[in-house]
């Protein structure tokens, strides 16, 4: 079961100058060999291919391709795996942000 994060430095939305804008997620993530920035991300069922268009950073980690997706100021992840968890932490760190579930 996956539960969903929000990393965010606006945690209660009056602040919007708190935000994590897309150039710093960009510049941050640029350094990381192992993340791309991708305006869409697809992933396929056994019978579909579905496309949403948006700014992920998509995070390659053995076979799987793990979506981190900004959304005005925020980076949402969902987290199936411990791994997952402990890479948002380090990611929160590095924002000096924090981490909401939901």
């Amino acid at each position: 079961m996956n539960t969903r994060y929000r990393i965010t430095r606006n945690a209660d939305g009056n602040h919007p100058e708190q935000n994590i804008s897309i150039d710093e997620y960009k510049s941050y993530f640029g350094t990381q060999p192992d993340f791309e920035y991708a305006q869409q991300y697809s992933f396929r069922s056994a019978e579909t291919t579905m496309t949403i268009p948006g700014d992920f950073f998509l995070w390659h980690v053995g076979e799987a391709t793990i979506p981190f997706r900004y959304f005005e100021g925020d980076l949402y992840v969902a987290v199936s795996h411990e791994i997952i968890f402990q890479k948002m932490l380090e990611i929160v760190e590095h924002f000096d942000a924090q981490y909401i579930e939901g």
